[in-house]
């Protein structure tokens, strides 16, 4: 991979990992209610779980590459195909909706859930956000797991990684120094967001709901979304031709 190639993955990634998808807004709202020092454990499960995610998509693009080469056409094809969708709903959907307001909605789903599975245990645990801040703070394993449950609980990122990598991979070049670069990068990025949600969160929030900032970030990654799917449609169409 030319350090080009790998500038503008990071370019894309970094711009991507801004927008308020479910790991930010959970570092957002933890970041809030229990201060950034115990947020650390949730953004360890998130990272975590984003491990996982990405090893499991770079092993089965790994084991397609050597063993059907022609498949791997096909993922090109339907991840351009998934990556215009996104695109296109990710510019048409794009609103200015209240960034606080999702973020709460999150950990109390979150909450809801882990405090379910934790009462069938016998091991009860605060009812709500409020609660458990000020009656009794969640343990750092219960952060912890609860950032590796979210980032876990996107299944959707496996398909986005099969469909965005193939992209930046040059599969007749050895792989897995490509691999590691991708996968620095991707949790470079993630993490700096993170911890930017997890520092500044709120000041983050509130321009971003300020008029419809939200909306054009969104938008910004539709663009890129097309603008990937379409350079894989290239290739694809390339491999046709010659």
């Amino acid at each position: 991979m030319s350090w080009h190639l790998f500038a503008v993955f990071f370019a894309s990634t970094f711009f991507i990992s801004a927008t308020p998808g479910p790991n930010m807004l959970l570092a957002f709202q933890y970041g809030l209610n229990y201060g950034v020092k115990r947020t650390l454990w949730t953004l360890a499960g998130l990272s975590l779980g984003l491990f996982v995610l990405l090893l499991s998509t770079l092993l089965g693009l790994d084991v397609i590459s050597r063993q059907s080469p022609w498949l791997l056409t096909v993922i090109k094809a339907v991840g351009a195909a998934y990556l215009i969708y996104l695109g296109v709903s990710s510019w048409r959907d794009a609103s200015d909706s209240s960034l606080i307001s999702d973020a709460s909605t999150l950990s109390a789903e979150v909450h809801a859930d882990l405090t379910t599975t934790d009462n069938v245990l016998n091991k009860p645990q605060p009812r709500s956000l409020s609660s458990a801040a000020v009656k009794a703070p969640p343990s750092e394993w219960l952060l912890f797991r609860t950032g590796m449950w979210v980032s876990l609980s996107n299944p959707k990122a496996i398909l986005f990684f099969a469909a965005f990598f193939p992209k930046f991979i040059n599969f007749s070049a050895p792989l897995w120094p490509q691999y590691i670069m991708l996968t620095l990068g991707l949790f470079l990025s993630e993490t700096i967001w993170q911890v930017v949600y997890t520092l500044g969160g709120k000041k983050l929030a509130g321009w971003l709901d300020v008029g419809e900032r939200l909306a054009w970030l969104n938008r910004g990654c539709g663009v890129i979304f097309i603008l990937i799917a379409a350079a894989l449609l290239a290739e694809v169409l390339n491999g046709f031709l010659t």
